[in-house]
């Protein structure tokens, strides 16, 4: 949610700074919006001022026995009665239009952001690790997957496209991968591990920027519930309506869950394979911080995520996006991309994204500096560290063996239970 202070203060520079995202210019919408319900808000006050000191003053004419006084003051009070209903709408009208026009425009861009259209113009920032020499001609997961539990066509028969059903030592290469990342950012990264859950309420959905905008990404219970898109949500949303102390040190959250997307934005895009899945799994990480800790917050966040992939040895690239790319919540965001010899591409595998006070003002989440009584906006981030099924992926393609096999990681061996390399189930 936008400051409509700054913009009543900025338009031109808040004009400016959507149309780096392809927006239409509308301050002046806005501002006109915010002048009608003020005013209503002021009549109201007003009126309710002067109702007050009118009831008041009836009892004082009665008790001085001016009766013709008193009728008159009564003759007022019910007129303010009957006006103020009108006015109360009034300023609940344009209120509503005008929070309903501020939830659907995009967090603004941060200054360092690059212009662009699309993916095309994101940024390289650096590569890491080297890629695989194979003396054989490398395969794509979905090619050497079924052989070796990953059952597309049991997903599919459960549930409809993009359902994979893991058996075997497959499906244990998954869990420990998200194993492996929980400890790492728990123990080494400083992150708490939460349990959230996944079902959430319109509240929850709103305050972290995904409704109205993305209601048809997700999916709704009958009992009028969401399934999570990621724990991002249940994460960030549980500081919501805080005052929060000095906040000295980011308060820092991961945690693994389930997450659902219906990919309605999506249709026809990596139809084949694991990569974009209803149903799929991820680390998530958020961090809770001062306005002027973000921007370092961010580049260590995305330092843990990177840590994974050193950790695992698979060679990635980091990628400042483009304003056209950028997420809807997102000031600044960079995308860690892996390599798939299999598909010969660089996939994304991770999105570290900074929203400045973009979800703080939706959900009401501030802290309070110490020694000062005002209150200010909390930052919030949020990072995958990292999605888990993705990382199946690229450890399938990356550690292929010419016999179809796919050796595991060395790091990844305390998890595995002595097995080394995942072979054809029987």
């Amino acid at each position: 949610m936008h400051d409509i202070a700054f913009i009543r203060a900025n338009p031109e520079a808040f004009d400016a700074a959507l149309a780096r995202r392809g927006a239409e210019p509308v301050a002046d919408k806005l501002v006109t919006l915010d002048a009608k319900k003020r005013e209503a808000t002021t009549k109201v006050q007003a009126a309710q001022s002067r109702r007050n000191e009118a009831s008041k003053a009836i009892g004082q004419a009665m008790a001085q026995g001016d009766k013709e006084k008193a009728e008159a003051l009564k003759a007022e009070v019910a007129e303010i009665k009957a006006s103020m209903p009108e006015w109360e709408e009034s300023a609940a009208a344009a209120g509503a239009a005008l929070d309903d026009m501020l939830a659907r425009l995009p967090n603004l861009p941060a200054e360092d952001v690059p212009q662009g259209a699309d993916e095309e113009d994101n940024v390289e920032q650096h590569q890491w690790g080297t890629k695989r020499q194979f003396d054989f001609e490398p395969k794509e997961h979905a090619d050497i997957g079924p052989a070796l539990g990953m059952d597309f066509e049991t997903g599919a028969k459960l549930s409809g496209a993009r359902f994979t059903f893991l058996r075997g030592d497959i499906a244990r290469l998954h869990r420990a991968l998200a194993q492996f990342m929980l400890d790492k950012q728990t123990r080494e990264n400083g992150y708490t591990e939460c349990n959230p859950p996944v079902l959430v309420g319109d509240d929850a959905m709103y305050g972290t920027d995904k409704l109205p905008k993305f209601a048809e990404d997700s999916f709704r219970t009958t009992d009028d519930r969401w399934l999570v898109p990621t724990s991002e949500v249940p994460l960030t949303y549980s500081v919501a309506g805080e005052i929060l102390p000095d906040l000295d040190q980011p308060i820092r959250m991961t945690a693994h869950t389930l997450c659902f997307r219906s990919e309605a934005g999506s249709a026809g895009r990596d139809t084949r394979g694991f990569i974009r899945q209803h149903q799929f799994e991820k680390v998530e990480m958020v961090s809770i911080c001062r306005p002027e800790d973000s921007e370092a917050e961010h580049e260590r966040m995305t330092k843990c995520a990177e840590g994974i992939l050193e950790a695992l040895d698979l060679p990635y690239r980091r990628m400042l996006l483009c304003t056209g790319d950028m997420g809807f919540g997102a000031r600044k965001t960079y995308d860690l991309e892996v390599w798939l010899p299999g598909q010969g591409a660089w996939r994304e595998i991770s999105s570290c994204s900074n929203t400045g006070d973009f979800q703080a003002r939706r959900m009401n989440a501030r802290y309070r500096p110490e020694g000062e009584k005002k209150t200010t906006f909390v930052h919030t981030l949020n990072g995958s560290g990292l999605a888990v099924g993705r990382t199946l992926v690229a450890v399938m393609e990356n550690y292929q063996q010419a016999d179809g096999s796919v050796a595991v990681p060395e790091v990844l061996a305390p998890y595995m239970g002595g097995v080394t390399e995942l072979g054809r189930i029987s």
